[in-house]
């Protein structure tokens, strides 16, 4: 079975633009890449710069938390403060009860305070002297003493922070704890030793709620202290620039800011446990108003959507051009066969043509019967070279605009009738018999000339590729409202899969290769062309002969009009 033979790709140096496309597309995700690098890089940079401020913020913070601590408890303390220094053994130290009065001006477990506050009664006082050489240290206890072994874990945590730090001076040292529900403070200062020994002599201390000093503590350092640098941040307030949270050592919230539970956070910084207030945590939160102020630009936004999206779109740029440069390719081949098919085309006629006028101008002819078949061949070629022009001409129109016809109402016998006069010479160079089919009184609208160009276009495809001596079969209906032409022959057929593929300009089949068989392959793409003008339509089908069968559809119109019989041409 013919299959439908595309022209190839040209050879050559045809490759060099799509190579160049390509390795403009190769650069463009290159360039796409790097920029994508560089903006991650720029926002690393931000986030790390913002993510610095964030832990400066926490630091200043704790700082400032534990100068108002140790401001808010010299009072309560003072009573040992007065002591100074004290060298280990050299002093009776003074029992806890000393800082009943100091501490009892922070009892107050109502965060208000004033007149609603509430004296803790559950408050007790020690004092830890450090035992050298001993497994435990001695604690001594005032006040409302704890239960349980309350006392002796106060002794180890006490002692534990002792043997982990070295200081010298006013040491006051907040820890905080969860009794039941309630968060406690165990606050105490260490007494040392005089330099350069600094050994712990004893520790006094007592416990509290939490509630008598922390969130309004923490609540006055926000307002009154600057977390971040002031030529930064300006005169906007630190509560929105920043979002602070406290934690205890079990997770839990001691405070928050107004703006912790603000959305979308710029960068995050603070302490771990153990390094903040006491055993509590914090944590800084920065805001996308303090990235703008911290970093120039603020936080750049993800340039990869953004690129993707260019890249995509470039692919695609070079994926059309592609596309149509191989079209483009395509078509030269195309053009350059179109060439060679109508330079044979015409130099056939044109050969037989001189031959033959060159036969009867030298008087050459031998009879009558041989002058009258020279002229006859004459006629045939010019009318066959007529059509050829005819059909290029037609293309080269419709390449630069649509067709302009001028349909009215025309008997389709009639006209069948004229295009095969013009035809017949054509048909019987090849033996071909021609025999004509048409409705009683069937007319339509249509533009005389593009109809007989339509139909001598169909019959020259059915006498190319049909056997010689076959019968070709012209026949017209009224079918739905349209007149239906129809044109078979006895060869080989179409392909189904190239039943749409013929219509197409320059589109020919595997068996136009054969020598015999000449065309330029626009003679099928004039008629659909033209068919489509006239707002009818063309297809091919397979005849009941077993060859093709080409339909030519019209917009039909009523005259009357004999019947045309049944007849060879």
């Amino acid at each position: 079975m013919p299959m439908l033979r595309r022209p190839p790709v040209g050879s050559g140096r045809g490759w060099l633009p799509g190579a160049l496309l390509v390795a403009t597309l190769a650069l463009t995700v290159a360039l796409a890449y790097e920029a994508n690098d560089a903006a991650q890089s720029h926002r690393a940079a931000a986030q790390r710069t913002l993510q610095d401020y964030a832990s400066v913020a926490a630091w200043q913070f704790v700082r400032n938390v534990k100068l108002e601590m140790r401001n808010a408890m010299t009072d309560a303390f003072r009573p040992v403060l007065d002591l100074g220094q004290v060298r280990a053994g050299s002093a009776v130290l003074p029992p806890p009860s000393v800082l009943a009065t100091g501490g009892a001006r922070v009892a107050a477990c109502d965060p208000g305070g004033g007149a609603r506050a509430v004296i803790d009664t559950a408050r007790y006082y020690f004092r830890v002297d450090p035992a050298p050489g001993q497994s435990r240290a001695t604690i001594v206890i005032s006040g409302a003493a704890p239960g349980g072994d309350v006392a002796d874990r106060v002794a180890d945590t006490v002692m534990a922070h002792l043997g982990a730090r070295s200081a010298d001076g006013f040491e006051l040292v907040p820890i905080f704890r969860r009794v039941g529900d309630q968060l406690r403070s165990l606050v105490f200062v260490v007494l040392r030793a005089p330099p350069p020994q600094s050994a712990p002599v004893a520790a006094y201390g007592f416990e509290m709620c939490t509630a008598a000093f922390g969130a309004p503590l923490f609540r006055q350092v926000m307002r009154s202290y600057a977390l971040l640098p002031p030529s930064l941040t300006g005169q906007v307030p630190v509560d929105s620039l920043l979002a602070l949270t406290i934690v205890d050592s079990s997770g839990q919230v001691v405070f928050q800011s107004d703006s912790a539970d603000a959305p979308a956070p710029a960068a995050e910084g603070g302490f771990a446990v153990g390094k903040g207030i006491g055993t509590l945590a914090t944590r800084v939160t920065l805001r996308p108003r303090a990235a703008e102020r911290l970093v120039a630009g603020g936080v750049p936004p993800s340039r990869l959507p953004r690129l993707l999206a260019l890249v995509t779109l470039a692919a695609a740029l070079v994926a059309i051009a592609l596309f149509h440069l191989r079209r483009e390719r395509e078509l030269q081949r195309l053009r350059a066969d179109f060439i060679s098919g109508v330079s044979h085309e015409l130099r056939t006629p044109l050969a037989q043509i001189r031959m033959f006028g060159e036969t009867l101008r030298l008087g050459r002819v031998r009879s009558e019967d041989e002058r009258r078949r020279s002229l006859e061949i004459i006629d045939q070629e010019a009318r066959r070279l007529a059509h050829l022009v005819e059909n290029v001409l037609q293309f080269s129109a419709s390449e630069r605009e649509p067709p302009r016809l001028s349909p009215e109402s025309s008997d389709v016998g009639e006209q069948i009738r004229d295009a095969l006069a013009g035809f017949a010479p054509i048909g019987l160079a090849r033996g071909t018999v021609i025999s004509v089919s048409v409705e009683a009184g069937l007319s339509a609208r249509l533009d005389r000339g593009a109809f007989r160009q339509m139909l001598v276009n169909l019959l020259d495809n059915a006498v190319k590729y049909g056997p010689v001596g076959q019968e070709v079969a012209v026949a017209a209906v009224l079918a739905a409202g349209h007149a239906r032409v129809t044109v078979d022959d006895e060869g080989e057929g179409v392909p189904d899969e190239a039943r749409e593929r013929i219509w197409e300009p320059f589109a020919r089949l595997d068996r136009d290769d054969r020598p015999a068989i000449g065309g330029s392959g626009i003679g099928l793409a004039v008629v659909r062309e033209l068919a489509d003008a006239h707002g009818g339509r063309a297809w091919v089908e397979r005849s009941p002969a077993g060859g093709a069968r080409f339909v030519l559809e019209l917009p039909a119109a009523w005259i009357a009009a004999p019947r045309l019989a049944e007849q060879p041409a």
